[in-house]
């Protein structure tokens, strides 16, 4: 296990990596930043960021909030934020998050299923809130640095809540 830093512009994030092979349960109920590089069969429940490595094969029942996927995993994820499937991804199983992001390359054999319908678990980043708004990107991140718009810093990158966003949307009308 090794800890890490990550990040630019001065922020610094602790990683938490494990390189070994490992089996069992891991569960974390404080938020961390976990990377799994190696070989882990079992259960992982993570609050916090998860992320396995290009090339980590992963036998397990995942249960996280934002949970990113480079190497290989066999079993069922469910995240409360998102996944994402890098071009390297390898899952076979159920997906289940409210939002999921899927590079070109990634393999999915399993089902997806998308929760929260309604659009308050549905997070934004800027390029998606400046389609949205139908703005430029830079008018989004300058909205959102002088506080003028509903936002939420996750790590160096902006995120918006669609329902809240909606609600400022309908207040800004009324003006």
């Amino acid at each position: 296990m090794a800890i890490r830093r990550r990040g630019d512009e001065g922020t610094a994030e602790k990683w938490l990596e494990v390189d070994a092979s490992m089996t069992g349960s891991m569960v974390f109920k404080d938020p961390v930043n976990l990377q799994i590089n190696g070989r882990f069969d079992g259960t992982l429940e993570a609050k916090g960021n998860l992320s396995i490595g290009e090339k980590a094969e992963v036998k397990a029942t995942i249960n996280g909030e934002s949970i990113a996927i480079s190497g290989a995993v066999n079993g069922d994820i469910v995240a409360t934020a998102r996944v994402e499937l890098t071009a390297t991804a390898r899952v076979r199983g159920k997906v289940t998050s409210p939002r999921v992001i899927m590079q070109e390359g990634a393999v999915l054999n399993g089902t997806l299923e998308m929760t929260g319908s309604s659009s308050e678990g549905v997070w934004m980043t800027v390029e998606e809130l400046a389609r949205y708004l139908e703005v430029d990107a830079s008018t989004v991140t300058q909205w959102a640095q002088a506080g003028r718009l509903p936002a939420q810093r996750e790590g160096n990158q902006w995120q918006f809540n669609r329902s809240k966003v909606e609600e400022w949307l309908a207040q800004e009308r009324i003006k």
